[in-house]
């Protein structure tokens, strides 16, 4: 293969790669909208399946490619949406979502079979229950009662009445924030498990 072939075969595969994540990052943004609250979770906490898409870009395209899908959907998001954190909160959510997806994408990287991707998400899901209520206790929940005008304690009543365990921030983490990204965890590992090989090759042609 000459140099110009070579040059030319190299440029359509960075292009190919920039428009498969272009596509998944605008998906993952219009997941993120199809969100809904959980009974047992204050209202401002919701599920979304945007992770899903960010997953099998992940897998398929490598942890630095989940990363750049990740920041997509939260600019789609913004660009939709707007702030009402002055931006903290999606950097915040940026954050968290790149604790779940880049351990995943990373293990599966360097052990491509079905075992190592269950166990990447695993280890994602138990990261970003961690670095969620970390970044919960000490940035989002502070930021949210700041945006909304509340004191903190209005905010931890929300939780109270749904859980008689949260009586202050770190107890409000620990029975609120950790399940939420547990159950979001475990839900986007199974549709992940389901639909992974029949998607996939989609983004390898």
């Amino acid at each position: 293969m000459s140099s110009t072939e070579s040059g030319l075969k190299k440029n359509y595969l960075n292009i190919n790669m920039i428009a498969k994540i272009a596509v998944m990052g605008a998906l993952a943004g219009a997941l993120m909208f199809f969100e809904f609250p959980l009974p047992f979770l204050p209202p401002f906490y919701k599920i979304d399946f945007s992770e899903v898409a960010v997953l099998i870009s992940g897998f398929a395209l490598g942890p630095l490619a989940a990363v750049l899908v990740e920041f997509i959907k939260i600019v789609v998001h913004l660009l939709i949406k707007g702030t009402t954190t002055l931006f903290v909160g999606e950097f915040a959510n940026f954050l968290i979502g790149c604790s779940f997806v880049v351990p995943a994408a990373l293990i599966y990287k360097y052990h491509k079979n079905k075992r190592s991707a269950l166990y990447g998400m695993v280890i994602g899901t138990l990261s970003m229950m961690l670095f969620g209520a970390l970044v919960n206790a000490f940035i989002l929940l502070p930021v949210y009662a700041w945006a909304y005008q509340m004191p903190m304690d209005a905010l931890i009543a929300m939780g109270s009445e749904l859980n008689a365990n949260i009586t202050g921030i770190f107890t409000f983490v620990i029975f609120a924030t950790t399940p939420l990204n547990l159950i979001k965890g475990a839900a986007c590992t199974v549709i992940v498990s389901l639909i992974y090989k029949r998607v996939s090759p989609l983004l390898k042609k």
